[in-house]
């Protein structure tokens, strides 16, 4: 495994590598746009791991893309009461951003236009 970072985005924590996409909780951006992740728990670069307490904000930053908007995988739900005839079915589709991660930046000097936390 090359250089990564554990970054706490969406309400979740990932685990990114440079050159990857991954699918996130619907992030509002616009399509193609570069941007930054502040809140970055672990970062291991050259062998090298720095840990944040609790982030490394001030000294990392990972630079993605956002490449387009989607819908995930419909999910089923089924509720039954037994013995009262109360059958209901329902779905829903979590709605996803796809980003690509660029790069994993130290002592960031350049800034975006949007920044998520």
């Amino acid at each position: 495994m090359d250089a990564y970072a554990i970054v706490e985005g969406s309400g979740r924590q990932f685990l990114m590598q440079e050159g990857r996409f991954y699918d996130l909780h619907r992030i509002n951006g616009d399509i193609g746009k570069d941007c930054l992740f502040n809140n970055i728990i672990l970062v291991n670069k050259d062998s090298q791991i720095d840990v944040g307490k609790p982030s490394l904000s001030s000294t990392h930053k990972v630079k993605i893309k956002l490449l387009r908007h989607l819908a995930g995988k419909k999910i089923r739900v089924y509720k039954m009461r037994p013995k009262k005839k109360t059958r209901k079915t329902f779905g829903f589709r979590p709605k996803l951003t796809r980003i690509l991660v660029d790069s994993i930046i130290e002592k960031s000097s350049g800034t975006s236009s949007c920044t998520f936390s």
